[in-house]
């Protein structure tokens, strides 16, 4: 019989041992970053309104996200004119967005907007 050395055997072994859990391990933290990198904190800048009053009692402000009364959203729309209509007051339209979310101030008067609107479906 011919003996192989023990020592040739054991290396390729080691050596192929090596890769295959290099090649595991650079799977697993390839897989692993967009995970690691979502729990992260990250920094939110809120953009600063472009219009912000209170307007009978009710806080109103008018930024590149939308219209809010009293931090809740007040769902906008725009008309091909360019003027503004809302879900509150949809028979009218209004040349910008304060001055729509004024007159949802005077339509809604002491009541509250809902958090989430209802989506058509």
């Amino acid at each position: 019989m011919y003996a192989t050395p023990a020592s040739a055997a054991f290396t390729r072994r080691t050596a192929l041992r090596a890769a295959f859990t290099a090649a595991v391990l650079a799977g697993t933290a390839a897989a692993l970053a967009p995970v690691l990198r979502a729990r992260r904190p990250r920094q939110t800048l809120t953009p600063a309104p472009l219009a912000e009053e209170t307007y009978r009692g009710r806080h109103i402000a008018v930024d590149l996200a939308g219209v809010r009364i009293d931090g809740r959203p007040l769902h906008v729309m725009r008309r091909a004119d360019g003027s503004y209509l809302s879900g509150i007051n949809h028979f009218q339209s209004f040349g910008t967005p304060l001055e729509l979310a004024r007159a949802a101030v005077d339509e809604l008067g002491t009541t509250q907007l809902a958090f989430a609107a209802p989506h058509h479906g």
